[in-house]
């Protein structure tokens, strides 16, 4: 999982309240575990004209011109400003992979549903909660500017606008010590990695017969 300290990333607008996961990444793409090659396919229903299918080619897809991401201004965008309940809907995982994988790093919300929330963090991605006025009033400066960018700095947990101004937030210590390590739950487990063999071994000794060894 890959570290996160701070960013200045252009900001992506998306517009509606509510977004559920299976917009973020639609039921035909969840047989893969491989947790890449999502990022094509996000908001797939919303980006392109026809319906999508896994292993698809997607260059050869019709965009849909309309949509936030596939307009040129947001292009490279790792920054998601969204509205209330973000990430509601059913509990897969596939959806911060899909974010991920296409370059977002961060996200800010009124609100987000709480299984997406934890699972961003446990998949490198940084869920910021901001109050509702203040989202706003991001969202009015993003669609006035072009080429607008935050500030994310997760260590002094602040989000700065291009004025200057900054936004508080909160995050759980733990979880702010996993982002800025880029630690999920495997990395977790792995660096304690000598201590296991160590207990294996000791196991392997005294009772055998549970490793399928005769003594």
């Amino acid at each position: 999982m890959r570290a996160f300290n701070a960013i200045n990333g252009l900001v992506v607008p998306m517009d509606r309240s509510n977004v559920d996961t299976d917009a973020i990444i639609p039921k035909q793409f969840l047989k893969s575990i491989r947790r890449t090659g999502f990022g094509p396919n996000l908001f797939d229903a919303w980006r392109y004209l026809d319906e999508g299918q896994p292993e698809q080619d997607n260059s050869q897809r019709p965009l849909n011109p309309d949509f936030v991401l596939n307009q040129a201004r947001y292009q490279g965008a790792e920054i998601l400003l969204a509205r209330k309940n973000f990430g509601c809907g059913s509990s897969r995982e596939h959806a911060p992979w899909a974010l991920e994988d296409f370059g977002i790093r961060a996200l800010i919300a009124p609100s987000y549903a709480d299984i997406f929330f934890n699972n961003c963090f446990k998949n490198g991605l940084l869920p910021i909660v901001l109050p509702e006025t203040v989202v706003e009033g991001l969202f009015q400066e993003v669609l006035s500017q072009v080429g607008y960018r935050l500030h994310i700095d997760l260590l002094q947990q602040r989000v700065v606008t291009p004025s200057g101004v900054t936004h508080e937030f909160a995050v759980e210590e733990f979880r702010k010590y996993c982002l800025l390590n880029g630690l999920d739950e495997i990395g977790l487990t792995l660096r304690h990695a000598d201590q296991i063999r160590a207990y294996e071994a000791t196991r392997a000794h005294q009772e055998p017969w549970i490793f399928g060894v005769n003594s």
